[in-house]
């Protein structure tokens, strides 16, 4: 296996990002899936304002096998600054080989470095635990929208010990804010 290389530049590796994604997704998940999430991925590269977008890439040997984006989730009571990790995607060719997890360690250092304070994602709590997710109830971080696995929502402090509640209502950029992928 050849040496991994992170990158945080998307410009010019748009469409090959949508591409990963809906592919991904589409194995997966099925192609209806699949289609969301590359208009998800899509929305989130063309509308949202580059402060409030960070994409991080996975390439090997310049090919990319793996790709997260984060984004800002505003919660306007308060003064800390909050991305949310949506959506992740590995080439399924590449999968279960700690790809992912990589990406999202460098992700996550990548963002710390930045001054961010807080991070959420939405997912598999025992595949996000690995890089320092923890369950949180809505009480503690609300979403932008209603949850329909609140089991999923989980959140991590980049700038303290411990994620102190943050102080709602929340709202997330246009790319996220569609109800079908809550």
């Amino acid at each position: 296996m050849a040496e991994l290389e992170f990158i945080s530049d998307h410009a010019g590796r748009e469409s090959q990002i949508v591409r990963l994604f809906g592919d991904s997704f589409a194995a997966a998940d099925g192609p209806e899936e699949g289609r969301l999430i590359e208009t998800v991925v899509q929305d989130l590269l063309q509308a949202t304002a580059p402060d409030d977008l960070f994409v991080f890439s996975a390439l090997e040997n310049g090919a990319m096998v793996g790709c997260i984006v984060f984004s800002r989730l505003r919660y306007d009571q308060d003064p800390r600054t909050v991305f949310i990790l949506s959506p992740v995607a590995v080439r399924t060719d590449r999968q279960r080989q700690g790809i992912g997890q990589k990406l999202l360690a460098f992700g996550l250092c990548e963002l710390r470095a930045r001054g961010v304070d807080v991070a959420i994602t939405y997912g598999d709590p025992n595949y996000y635990a690995k890089v320092g997710f923890k369950q949180v109830s809505t009480d503690v971080a609300p979403p932008p929208l209603p949850l329909s696995m609140p089991h999923g929502w989980l959140a991590q402090s980049l700038s303290g010990p411990e994620l102190e509640p943050l102080s709602g209502p929340s709202r997330c950029v246009a790319g996220l804010n569609k109800p079908a992928i809550w």
